[in-house]
This record gives C-alpha cells, structure tokens and sequence, in this order.
C-alpha cells in the first residue's frame, strides 16, 4: 500500500505517516475531540477552526462556517481511507487516536497518521473506519459546538464520499485505470446503501438533496452538487429541507 500514490489523486487523498516536525504540538488526536462527553477531550481546537474558517469566509451565521469546516474534514476522512482501498485494496486503521489533525492548518486540513495496521477494502470495513469511528463522534462534536441540523451533517459526508469518488474517477481514467474506477464505484454504492447517508445524494450526477450553506457568504455561490440552481433570495429560509428531482 502506497500512500504516496494515493496522495497523487489530489490533495485531499494525501496523508502524513511522519510527524510534521514544522508543527509539532499543534497536531492533536481526533480522539480528543470526540471524547469530550467523557471528560477526556476539549473542543477547543474544533471551535478555533470553526471561528478561522467563519472570519476567512465572512460567514454570516457560525452554522455556515461550521458546515464548511466539517465538510473539508468529512472529505478528508472519506478520501484517506476510499483512495487506498480503490488502488490497493487495502487502507490504513485510521483510529481517532492514532490519526492526528491540526485545525489551525489551511485546507485541505492536515492530517498525520501515527499507526500502521491496514484493513481490507470492505465496505464493512470502510463503514466502521470512517463512518462509525470518525462522522458520528464527529457530528456530535460539531452539534456540541454549536446550533447545526443532522441532516446537513449527513449530507455534507454524502457529498464529500461522492466528491471523492468523482476524484477517483478522473484519476482512474486519465491513468488508464479503469479497475481503480470499478472498485470505488462499488465501494460507494455499498456506503450509501446506509439510512444516514442513502439519499444524501441522487441521480447519476450524485447531486445533493440538502444545501452546504456556502451560497450565504458574501463570496460564496453554488457547490458543483447544489441542489440548487440558482442562489435563493437572501430573504428565503436556509433552503435545508428543499429537494429537487434528480437531474
């Protein structure tokens, strides 16, 4: 298993396995931040990014920033563990104590994986490495954070696992691999087969059902899978629990 090679997709794919010595100290467990409820972690370092991403982005609504900030995360996740999979298949453990994330980092976020156990390119286990193990504490951490709906969570893993097969996809073909492109696909569709993430996106396009939010910032516009066509009037709801056909 090449991580390098993997990382040669896109930046989202890539994946330290030393520590970033320009930055040590910085780069934390995601262990800690899911085990606040215990005692054990602090959410400190999620509510920094949180804030850097709402000042970055002009964020009109700390749920626009925490959306867009846990979208870039749940990407990373997705594309860490489906592009070793879809090349090798086989991915790293990514257990949340030996995966460490620096959130004071610009995006893609910064990830460093201190373990070295793999596992097989099941969607079983891809299930229980990333969504079970990482999006689920995730989301409580972010809901512990601040006011933000389980479905736009839900949604932004759906759009990021589709994101990351859409990657996959091109490199495969520019590559001339099209097995790489078969194993993703079939992986994916396994994953969304899941009631927290099947409808999360639809159509062949895997367009989403729910909206990021990232249309609300003074610069934002429409993401590729908006499941809008047009920005809703500033005056409109959020647009969260707007569905469209799929195209």
């Amino acid at each position: 298993m090449d991580l390098v090679k993997s990382g040669s997709v896109g930046g989202f794919f890539a994946l330290r396995t030393a520590a970033p010595s320009e930055t040590i100290g910085a780069h934390l467990p995601l262990a800690h931040l899911y085990a606040v409820e215990s005692g054990r972690g602090g959410l400190a370092p999620l509510t920094a990014r949180v804030d850097r991403v709402g000042d970055r982005l002009g964020a009109p609504e700390r749920r626009v920033a925490a959306s867009i900030a846990h979208l870039g995360l749940a990407a990373r996740l997705w594309s860490i563990a489906l592009g070793p999979a879809a090349l090798f298949g086989r991915f790293p453990d990514l257990d949340p104590a030996d995966l460490y994330w620096d959130g004071a980092l610009s995006s893609p976020d910064d990830l460093w994986w201190a373990g070295s156990a793999t596992r097989p390119a099941t969607v079983d286990d891809l299930r229980e490495a990333v969504q079970v193990a990482h999006l689920v504490p995730l989301h409580e951490a972010f809901r512990r954070d601040g006011r933000i709906s389980p479905r736009l969570l839900w949604g932004n893993a759906g759009s990021a696992l589709a994101g990351a097969l859409r990657e996959l996809t091109r490199w495969a073909r520019a590559q001339d691999r099209p097995e790489v492109a078969a194993r993703a696909a079939e992986l994916v569709s396994g994953l969304f087969a899941h009631p927290d993430l099947a409808r999360t996106v639809e159509g062949p396009a895997l367009r989403r059902t729910s909206c990021c939010l990232y249309y609300r910032c003074p610069s934002g516009g429409l993401c590729g899978d908006c499941v809008f066509d047009h920005p809703p009037a500033s005056a409109r709801p959020t647009g969260l629990e707007t569905r469209r056909p799929a195209p």
